[in-house]
């Protein structure tokens, strides 16, 4: 990697933090400077803006988020047991998330709502991603017998994964685990109801 690509990865690794840590308005260029050891002429080299930092950070952020679900899910065989895996990469959200801050699908959702539209299409897309795939791990359960063919895949794939934001959520609120630890044991529990006879 040259030197340029380096800088520019580190920018996006330190202010996926920030973002992640502190949230976007929270998050000033003199932050990144500090973060970074970088110039703001050395960060402008590479970023025409700090929105255009935020989008890559994010997608940056997204990305870490996937390897620890792929890493999660890979020693499962079932479907259930994935889906169990992906709730369970945040067991310890309040002192160990995959990413410090807390979940970055749920951060930035909250945040750009309303103050920062073209984020927000980026995170609707990544949510939709998300949804999509645990969507996949349903059907995936449908077709090899474990789950029964009735589900309704989309509404179950939204409740889960609103289920386990919305624990992680109260869980950092309250710094107590046992919100996430809640919501993984009912969605255990409502999928063993769907199980093939």
């Amino acid at each position: 990697m040259r030197k340029g690509e380096q800088t520019k990865l580190r920018i996006i690794e330190k202010s996926a933090v920030l973002f992640n840590d502190k949230g976007y308005t929270g998050t000033s260029m003199q932050d990144i400077m500090d973060a970074t050891g970088l110039t703001k002429g050395a960060i402008y080299r590479n970023f025409t803006s700090k929105d255009d930092i935020a989008i890559e950070a994010f997608q940056y952020a997204g990305q870490v988020l996937w390897q620890h679900f792929a890493a999660a899910i890979e020693r499962e065989d079932t479907s259930l047991g994935k889906i169990l895996a992906m709730c369970h990469v945040y067991r310890d959200t309040v002192h160990n998330p995959p990413m410090q801050g807390g979940c970055p699908f749920l951060n930035t959702a909250v945040e750009s709502d309303h103050s920062f539209p073209v984020l927000r299409d980026h995170a609707t897309l990544a949510y939709t991603h998300m949804l999509g795939f645990i969507q996949s791990l349903l059907a995936e359960g449908v077709s090899s017998g474990e789950f029964q063919a009735e589900i309704e895949l989309e509404s179950l794939a939204s409740f889960i994964f609103s289920t386990i934001e919305g624990a992680i959520m109260a869980s950092r609120l309250t710094r107590d685990n046992r919100h996430v630890a809640y919501a993984t044991q009912h969605i255990e529990r409502l999928l063993m109801t769907y199980k093939a006879q």
